[in-house]
């Protein structure tokens, strides 16, 4: 195969070999994803094991020739690229199942919660960078501390915002309070998290304009969406509810849209995924958003998104933690994390009014870290910020806090004291829309 490979134009034979790629990433996530439902975790988190799968940590050493054959270096930009548009297509239709009017009915507690989740894993974070950064095996030399205890904190801080979201939809928590709670406090969290690693970045760089891009041009995409953008679609919205559908031209006019906000975000430092989520969430609800999410989700879940999952686990290894010191500081990284995150927010949460099982259930979500601590922390490894080795020991982090997320779901939702009170009124509560039409 690979003679026959080698005697085709250069990309007729990557055409080939990425339709044979595809192939190999979809069975992996399916065959894994029948495992994973067997244990009670839900297809996101499979795509994201199996995408580990395949990566060096387990196909790398147990097949290297394979594994590097099967993903060569040449093929590596074009999964990265059809990865970043799946993603915006994703949290593009994220944003149009979010419910805004939640959020305004209980903005307190998207900022409490927001708030927990920054400030305590952030203090969490920056302590331990601290003691880190005195030894030469998880920064790099010419790393400061200030710039550890920012990089760090802002890696703790994060939340795996499109993990997030797949796991609300696929839970049926997209139109719920704690659903659009989680949704609400994750966005803000990763914002700032990202405003943070472009400070360290200008800082690392000599660049302040590196910061300056990413927060002022964020606030401006946030003002251009709602004031400027937003009444355009709503015209178009109203064309939508005239002719009883989404026509060809009205598909292609989103998302040429969708193109041009998630290019400017991601070219500002904010991550693209950020401008696809404010899009959706600016589009007025009603037979756009409708014939949007039908035309888009569908494709984009079974066949893009898990080209993301998987691109970021082939950039993975955690075979560099071998020995017990090392685990010692995995095992003290991941207690941080789940203090820093799962219990302040979970505290936040009841301290805001919501019931033990709701505050849960909302913990649970924002301390699953997924692939956006994957992202930034390939970023920190790419720009000589940390070493492989600590690299190794936060995305051990991140799939422990990700993978604990659903067990929590469970036991919520198989709990003898569901439904004991008003205030109490268990799961089913969490995962019951609230009536009403949708503004």
């Amino acid at each position: 195969m690979l003679t026959t490979l080698a005697a085709l134009p250069s990309n007729h034979a990557l055409a080939i070999q990425l339709f044979f790629v595809l192939a190999v990433i979809l069975g992996a996530c399916r065959v894994v994803g029948v495992v994973g439902r067997w244990v009670g975790q839900p297809q996101v988190v499979s795509e994201m094991i199996a995408g580990v799968l395949l990566g060096p940590s387990l196909l790398g050493m147990l097949a290297p020739d394979v594994q590097a054959s099967l993903f060569p270096a040449s093929l590596m930009p074009i999964l990265y690229v059809l990865a970043q548009v799946a993603l915006a297509l994703y949290m593009f239709t994220v944003g149009l199942e979010f419910r805004p009017d939640l959020l305004r009915q209980r903005i307190r507690g998207a900022v409490g919660i927001s708030a927990s989740g920054i400030v305590v894993p952030f203090a969490l974070g920056a302590a331990g960078a601290v003691w880190l950064s005195e030894e030469p095996e998880f920064f790099a030399a010419n790393v400061s501390t200030a710039q550890a205890v920012l990089f760090t904190g802002a890696a703790m801080s994060i939340t795996a915002f499109p993990m997030l979201a797949r796991i609300i939809v696929e839970r049926g928590l997209a139109g719920t309070r704690v659903g659009t709670l989680a949704l609400a406090a994750g966005s803000i969290d990763d914002a700032i998290a990202w405003c943070i690693l472009a400070i360290v970045l200008a800082s690392f760089r000599g660049e302040p304009k590196i910061a300056l891009f990413a927060i002022g041009g964020g606030f401006l995409y946030v003002i251009i969406a709602a004031t400027l953008v937003r009444p355009i679609f709503a015209r178009v919205n109203a064309a939508a509810e005239r002719n009883g559908s989404v026509t060809p031209a009205m598909f292609a006019l989103v998302l040429t849209m969708l193109m041009v906000g998630a290019w400017f975000t991601d070219l500002i430092g904010i991550y693209a995924v950020f401008g696809a989520f404010i899009l959706g969430v600016v589009i007025p609800r009603g037979m756009l958003t409708q014939g949007l999410i039908r035309k888009i989700e569908p494709l984009t879940c079974a066949l893009f998104l898990p080209m993301f999952f998987v691109y970021s686990g082939l950039n993975t290894r955690i075979d560099l933690v071998n020995t017990p010191y090392l685990w010692l500081v995995t095992a003290g990284v991941l207690g941080a994390a789940c203090i820093g995150k799962g219990v302040a927010c979970w505290g936040a949460a009841r301290l805001c009014g919501e019931n033990n099982r709701d505050a849960t259930a909302i913990g649970a979500l924002m301390n699953a870290r997924g692939l956006m601590e994957l992202i930034i922390l390939n970023i920190g490894l790419e720009y000589g910020i940390i070493t492989p080795t600590l690299f190794s020991i936060m995305v051990l982090m991140a799939i422990a806090t990700t993978l604990g997320a659903t067990p929590v779901f469970e036991w919520l939702g198989r709990s003898k004291e569901l439904g004991t009170g008003r205030n109490e009124a268990g799961f089913s509560a969490i995962a019951a829309p609230i009536q009403g039409p949708i503004r």
